[in-house]
């Protein structure tokens, strides 16, 4: 017994080891009064705001607040104090949009932020890009003209990612010319077969990837791309360097022109990434999803209407999308291109953004391919105005499933509807 007790002492000292900081105990909370957080327009939308600690009001807590539609806010206060810790805002839109209250609470000297965008009549918006009357012959020119360079692939096994059921490499093959690039981490299903296949691809930055060992050991073959043109498994560092250094705002390269845009060699490794599965995997050929989020939502729908070997999709709040909507004063998409100064002296960029536009990808997506659409409305980043507008566009088989508290992130049960939509797809 009093070996017993000796060990539950040892252990109750440990636990302090494993404690983390997570989130925080004051709270700004904004809530619409529909459940949905859904509104016809010319209804009225009524925000109810709160400042909590510990989940108990804040009595004389001072905040601003910014209201109107989203990234074109017309209401603005500071200074206002909340005798009880709350407050009652109002706001409605006469056309489709969304409709969005920022508050930031100060509480000793720190700030603390909450939100929540409401929707008004959302099914109805439409995105504003349009499409160039070459858009097609474009892409089809640029695909074969990469094609005509071998992938001549490499794949080196990585023991340490590997499990019982699930083998792991990385892997390169060349892109757009001899030399040029893309590296990956492949996970294949150790039993022997065919498979279906599922690419994922990344969002915006620079960083090692550890490849999808989950859906691979679900009898899945997935490949995780980088954009870059490096290894995908060296130290963080050197992600870091590249990312302050040499590619630093990458996704501004090459806008004056759209054959040297950056996001040429990206598109494009990403149906060459397709050519590498069918050519060196034992994929099935008949089922292969793409998936990614942000930046990687914009390179699904790319994918999927350049290349009809897509059979799923699943883009999740997916950025470049509508980048012209600023122009006309709705909310446009990341990286908000004409944004700041609506658009002015920017004509060759305007006009080559309409070849990387997702929206313009999204009208190619036919109907022999379905796809899974999710995003926040209270993501200021890539606005939920372009997520709609883009999801509307799209003429084939479609499901949406928002999930609006959501910012720039996803909740664990989005992730899990997102897996579990993909799975079911590909088996």
């Amino acid at each position: 017994m009093k070996k017993f007790f000796v060990l539950l002492l040892a252990l109750t000292a440990m636990l302090p080891i494993g404690a983390q900081i997570r989130g925080n105990s004051i709270q700004v909370n904004v809530v619409p009064d529909h459940q949905d957080w859904t509104y016809e327009t010319g209804q009225t939308a009524t925000f109810k705001i709160s400042v909590t600690r510990s989940a108990t009001l804040i009595d004389n807590v001072t905040i601003d607040y910014a209201a109107g539609p989203e990234m074109y806010q017309d209401v603005k206060k500071t200074g206002v104090v909340l005798k009880d810790g709350t407050l009652t805002l109002k706001g409605k839109m006469t056309k489709p949009g969304f409709y969005r209250v920022d508050v930031t609470a100060h509480v000793g000297g720190k700030e603390y932020k909450g939100a929540c965008a409401a929707a008004f009549s959302p099914e109805k918006l439409q995105p504003s890009t349009v499409m160039p009357a070459d858009f097609d012959a474009f892409w089809k020119n640029a695909i074969d003209e990469a094609r005509k360079t071998d992938l001549d692939p490499t794949k080196r096994l990585l023991p340490e990612r590997c499990t019982k059921d699930v083998n792991v490499y990385e892997v390169s093959f060349q892109n757009v010319r001899w030399g040029s690039r893309t590296y990956g981490i492949l996970c294949v299903p150790v039993k022997e077969g065919k498979y279906p296949a599922m690419l994922r691809v990344p969002g915006a930055g620079v960083r090692p990837y550890g490849g999808d060992v989950y859906s691979a050991s679900q009898g899945v073959i997935t490949l995780e791309i980088g954009i870059h043109g490096i290894p995908v498994t060296m130290e963080q560092y050197i992600y870091d360097n590249l990312h302050n250094g040499a590619l630093n705002g990458y996704w501004e390269f090459g806008m004056d022109d759209r054959d040297k845009s950056y996001y040429k060699h990206v598109v494009l490794g990403c149906i060459r990434a397709i050519d590498y599965l069918e050519q060196y995997t034992d994929w099935n050929g008949q089922k292969l999803a793409v998936t990614g989020s942000s930046q990687g939502g914009f390179l699904t729908l790319a994918t999927a209407g350049l290349d009809k070997r897509v059979t799923c999709y699943a883009p999740v709040h997916a950025a470049l999308c509508d980048h012209t909507a600023s122009l006309k004063g709705v909310a446009c998409g990341w990286p908000h291109y004409f944004y700041w100064n609506k658009g002015k002296g920017q004509e060759k960029q305007i006009e080559m953004s309409r070849y990387y536009d997702g929206v313009n990808f999204a009208r190619r997506i036919t109907n022999a391919q379905k796809g899974w659409f999710s995003f926040g409305y209270n993501d200021d980043v890539v606005p939920p105005t372009t997520a709609w507008a883009t999801y509307n566009i799209v003429t084939g088989p479609k499901e949406i499933s928002p999930y609006q508290a959501t910012w720039h992130f996803w909740y664990q049960e989005q992730w899990d509807e997102w897996e579990n939509w993909l799975l079911k797809e590909l088996k």
